[in-house]
């Protein structure tokens, strides 16, 4: 199990790479917002482990970035930034988790381990994704890409999440938890509101009029059905 710390204070980042170590993981460590990027990409790790004040990328523009390239990899914030502005920032952003500085080594522990037991389960539970049509909309899953009487269509990988989930369970209501949990993948809620506008942009993409959908229905007061 391969894990990045990205954190510009030598002390803190040599005291993780020191506890880790121990508990038998396998350490990359960058000092700097963009040497972290470039570490993710060239070594792919497991787990990621971000310090959000650091030279060259702060950790939020790190978490950004590495979402681009990987969906699922485990992040988690390790900050000294404790308001709950940060905190919020952060997991919309695809973090896993959020941690403030200082902190306890058996915490950091356990708070990895209980995110990467988190994760496996959610893995296995995933539904399969599936390419699928209806009228003249092809979604091919595994490219990520969407296509209208032949035109692709640009689509980001959480709306391609949001379409196989409602897909897989066309016919039946997906409620708001269900699809924050598969879909956002977080222990967070994401606010109806935020959820809702990105149902309305996915919306734009893909019906063929957005006023009228036929594809992604609202069951009002209960989720979203795909028809």
């Amino acid at each position: 199990m391969k894990i990045l710390i990205a954190e510009d204070d030598d002390h803190t980042r040599e005291a993780l790479r020191e506890v880790l170590s121990m508990e038998g993981y396998e350490l990359v460590t960058a000092s700097d917002g963009l040497q972290a990027i470039d570490f993710f990409r060239a070594t792919r790790p497991d787990f990621v482990c971000l310090d959000v004040m650091m030279p060259g990328q702060n950790g939020y523009e790190v978490c950004k970035q590495i979402r681009k390239m990987d969906e699922n990899v485990p992040i988690l914030f390790l900050t000294a930034k404790a308001e709950e502005i940060d905190t919020v920032l952060g997991l919309e952003l695809g973090a896993d988790d959020y941690m403030t500085k200082p902190f306890g080594v058996k915490e950091i522990i356990a708070r990895i381990r209980a995110i990467l037991r988190r994760t496996a389960a959610r893995a296995g539970a995933a539904p399969r994704e599936e390419d699928f049509t209806m009228d003249d909309l092809r979604i091919v899953s595994a490219e990520l890409r969407a296509y209208r009487d032949g035109t692709e269509i640009q689509l980001s990988p959480r709306d391609v999440k949001v379409l196989n989930l409602l897909y897989q369970r066309r016919g039946k209501v997906v409620d708001r938890n269900t699809m924050a949990d598969e879909v956002w993948g977080v222990d967070y809620f994401p606010e109806s509101r935020a959820l809702d506008q990105h149902i309305s942009q996915l919306r734009k993409r893909v019906e063929k009029d957005p006023a009228n959908p036929r594809i992604i229905r609202t069951v009002h007061g209960a989720g979203y059905r795909f028809e």
